[in-house]
């Protein structure tokens, strides 16, 4: 096997874990891999903004309207005045919502995030020099993408969103 073949399926090996992290953790807690870290950024905190969500998970408020409409639906959060600012709304989890983000399956973001953070500095650059070459080799590097380990769409079937993520205009996400 050659160095392109090896590549190619260390490629598909990402995508497939990450296909079957996103049915793992719909069929647990019946949220999308999206829905589901838009819920733990609220719940960390126990109450956050649209905004602040957005600018988290590096989407465009519209995108985390949607979400939020979404988890509101199914009962994971609501939607509460702020107290300090009439202007604001503030989310916050529901108890659903809490016993979801505790009950859930260890999200592959997280394995990935500390396992990443525990490499040395030059190696952290290192892979993320490589990916985002592999982004470039793709023409992937304008895509409007959040640091969310998911597939498909940001958007499920009924969140009311029209189009593609990559053809909406929204924040992009800081190389760390």
């Amino acid at each position: 096997m050659d160095r392109t073949d090896t590549s190619l399926i260390a490629l598909r090996r990402i995508l497939r874990a990450t296909e079957l992290h996103g049915k793992e953790l719909a069929q647990a807690a019946g949220l999308t891999a999206v829905q589901f870290r838009a819920l733990q950024i609220v719940a960390e905190t126990g109450s956050a903004t649209a905004k602040a969500i957005a600018t988290r998970m590096g989407v465009t408020q519209a995108t985390v309207t949607a979400l939020i409409d979404r988890l509101v639906r199914q009962g994971m959060v609501e939607r509460q005045p702020s107290q300090t600012d009439r202007r604001q709304v503030n989310i916050v989890p529901t108890a659903a919502g809490q016993r979801t983000v505790e009950e859930a399956p260890d999200a592959l973001q997280q394995r990935y995030v500390r396992k990443f953070e525990a490499l040395a500095d030059w190696e952290q650059a290192q892979i993320v020099a490589t990916l985002e070459r592999v982004a470039a080799m793709l023409d992937a590097e304008e895509l409007d993408a959040s640091p969310v380990l998911a597939t498909g769409h940001i958007h499920g079937p009924d969140d009311g969103v029209a189009g593609h993520p990559a053809q909406r205009p929204g924040p992009k996400p800081v190389a760390g």
